[in-house]
């Protein structure tokens, strides 16, 4: 996919920057699995995932800067990204460690492979997440046109949605320990602060649309990945079936699934 993409890209070091960029992102999760794995701790997976979001961005539109090929549109990416990646890379750290553990890694951690998977994973969804981004940086191009517009509304949109909804779980978790939510955005999706953030990420792929060129299309599938990997990898599949098991008996919570669309809220 590097390969196939890396037509028009910004050349350094004598290779299409996204090369250096896809190894930036893996070496950084096996530099922290390693630690992780020896203590049996997720605390700084999450985090970690920020930082490689946060320093690949950077990195690639220093790289432009360096070249003389600034637009403005990068420095839009670069805002959007870092400010999503920052809020919720912290957002998360903080949670596990009041918290003590997530869930999610009660099993993984004690296996080698399994664990590794994990990070490599993390690796994946961030390039996968970055990909349309990283062909802006990597273009000589200066375009700011409707599709630039229609994306940043997108972006603000699904953000708004994913703080809103994180913020509102953790109030109502203060008070209702053990207990599921229905009320505010979760009202209208059973998963509203994932669904923000597919749609932030759509919206960054519609920003950089007009630059792709040729095989760069292929970057169309950041979106998909998106959806797919918060759907049926992690995230979504994980907690319907952690709620099934401490809710699936509970005759209010039976109600409020029937009631209440998994991913994409209902409007009315």
């Amino acid at each position: 996919m590097c390969y196939i993409s890396s037509q028009n890209m910004i050349i350094f070091s004598g290779f299409p920057i996204i090369y250096s960029l896809w190894f930036l992102i893996f070496i950084i999760q096996i530099i922290v699995f390693i630690p992780s794995f020896i203590f049996k701790t997720e605390h700084y997976y999450d985090l970690t995932g920020g930082i490689t979001f946060i320093s690949t961005i950077i990195i690639s539109y220093l790289v432009k800067i360096q070249l003389d090929q600034y637009d403005i549109t990068s420095l839009l990416l670069l805002l959007f990204i870092s400010v999503w990646a920052l809020r919720l890379s912290s957002f998360l750290f903080f949670r596990v460690k009041r918290s003590g553990e997530d869930v999610r890694f009660i099993k993984i951690k004690q296996s080698f492979s399994q664990f590794l998977m994990t990070f490599t994973i993390q690796g994946l969804w961030v390039f996968m997440c970055l990909f349309p981004a990283i062909i802006v940086m990597s273009s000589n191009q200066n375009i700011f046109n409707s599709f630039t517009i229609v994306g940043s509304i997108l972006w603000v949109v699904g953000f708004l949605i994913e703080i809103i909804s994180d913020y509102q779980k953790t109030q109502f978790n203060k008070v209702n320990k053990g207990s599921f939510i229905s009320s505010g955005l979760w009202s209208r999706s059973r998963h509203p602060n994932y669904f923000g953030e597919f749609l932030l990420w759509l919206g960054i792929t519609i920003i950089s649309f007009p630059y792709f060129e040729g095989y760069q299309y292929t970057a169309l599938i950041s979106p998909l990945f998106v959806y797919l990997l918060l759907n049926k990898v992690s995230g979504v599949n994980l907690l319907e079936n952690i709620a099934e098991k401490r809710w699936g008996d509970n005759k209010k919570y039976i109600e409020y699934k029937n009631r209440t669309p998994v991913f994409f809220p209902k409007i009315f």
